[in-house]
């Protein structure tokens, strides 16, 4: 089966390829297919990762996955949430959001967070989509640590692994994030389409 992997983002589908291409499932970046501007305007992670991938499956005709994820930090009612990625403004970069992340915490105790990941696969011919979601908790460290990852991973501290993801490896941040679950979880639906 050849998906195209709706994200522009390198790394993100670097960890999706490692878990999906161990099925034998093709990936497709979408420098290689017809490129599709979609406005994550949706009021949730799966609402987004739905938009992304139905217009990349309609647009190639194959099937096409989105992920949308992002982390949540309980004293800041969620937030940044599903604006994850330009939470310090729209053209934000990973330091400039874990800078405003930082500052936003500043003096706060609380620090519970966790991360969630919505995967959507969807057909061009509007069958029925398979969807998965992963969650991770943990906390915001008081300061940067690792230099492994992308986003949030130098400030999410995760209990599972006992450090932060940044601190970790590809496999061990595999095991236990949000993402990983995610792709595990769509891995075990794909096995029945492959």
């Amino acid at each position: 089966m050849k998906i195209v992997v709706a994200s522009n983002n390198k790394k993100k589908r670097a960890e999706i390829q490692a878990i999906l291409g161990a099925l034998g499932i093709e990936l497709v970046s979408p420098e290689q297919t017809i490129s599709v501007e979609v406005v994550e305007d949706a009021d949730s992670f799966a609402g987004n990762a739905k938009k992304k991938a139905d217009a990349f499956a309609k647009a190639n005709g194959t099937p096409a996955l989105a992920d949308d994820s992002g982390l949540c930090v309980d004293v800041l009612n969620g937030a940044p949430g599903i604006y994850s990625a330009r939470f310090a403004g729209e053209n934000a970069t990973d330091a400039d959001n874990n800078i405003k992340l930082l500052a936003d915490l500043n003096g706060t105790e609380e620090r519970s967070a966790h991360f969630v990941c919505a995967l959507h696969l969807a057909f061009p011919d509007s069958s029925s989509p398979l969807t998965a979601e992963g969650s991770v908790d943990g906390s915001i460290l008081r300061e940067l640590s690792g230099n492994t990852g992308f986003g949030y991973d130098p400030l999410f501290y995760c209990p599972e692994l006992g450090k932060a993801f940044a601190d970790s490896t590809p496999e061990e941040k595999a095991s236990v994030s949000h993402r990983g679950r995610a792709l595990r979880a769509m891995a075990e639906r794909l096995k029945n389409r492959v």
